[in-house]
């Protein structure tokens, strides 16, 4: 991103982006709420664009590049088919065979579901399918919008796990969470929000041990509310 800025009418949401991202590995994008986590999110994957600067794909302008990627919101939004039928829908529509439906199902430990209504399932299994959908077109990006924001504590960590798994095997992530201890234990890297601007991008360890910025600091201790 170079000079990325993001304007709705009078209202700047996000100015003065400047970012560069690996290839590889898990970002975790932080902050308060309003700070613009979830448009950042949107601007490099493409959903939105920007009312200043550039969003680049390695030296490709984003809108002229061709990439690979799948996002999963907060809440699934999922088809009003069977389990299954969910799954098939995104291969049918990437011109693989059905077959690989069960591996998917296996993966996210929904075989046993396969042919229920999808919206009959609980918060926790819609999205594991919502995250096996998205991995079914095998992306090269795999963007989260806090996908665990509103479910229980197993559910989380089978979230995690599948996500884990999606970037040990190559897919890149990049993953919004207000939830601290889940960004310990899945980050890489750390780009910290405030006030629509990036305040820090480092290395988590580094964002945890030793943050560089005042309002990062208050964020990790509790005194702004995410």
């Amino acid at each position: 991103m170079r000079d990325v800025g993001l304007c709705f009418g009078q209202v700047t949401v996000l100015r003065g982006l400047n970012l560069a991202l690996p290839a590889r590995g898990c970002t975790m994008i932080m902050g308060a709420n309003g700070a613009g986590k979830s448009k950042l999110l949107q601007l490099i994957h493409g959903l939105v664009a920007p009312s200043t600067g550039t969003v680049f794909w390695g030296d490709t302008p984003a809108v002229q590049a061709t990439r690979r990627q799948a996002m999963v919101f907060q809440k699934p939004v999922l088809l009003r088919r069977s389990v299954a039928a969910n799954i098939e829908f995104v291969l049918d529509a990437r011109g693989q065979p059905r077959e690989q439906c069960q591996y998917w199902l296996d993966h996210v430990g929904l075989a046993h579901k396969a042919r229920q209504p999808a919206r009959l399932l609980s918060g926790g299994e819609a999205q594991r399918l919502a995250l096996a959908r998205a991995l079914a077109t095998r992306p090269e990006v795999l963007f989260l919008d806090e996908p665990t924001a509103s479910l229980d504590p197993a559910s989380v960590l089978a979230i995690e796990a599948i996500v884990r798994q999606a970037k040990d095997a190559g897919t890149r992530v990049i993953f919004v969470s207000h939830d601290i201890g889940q960004a310990r234990r899945m980050a890489d890297e750390v780009v910290f929000l405030a006030s629509g601007e990036i305040v820090e991008h480092t290395p988590a360890g580094q964002f945890f041990n030793q943050p560089r910025s005042t309002a990062a600091r208050h964020y990790l201790d509790g005194k702004i509310i995410a």
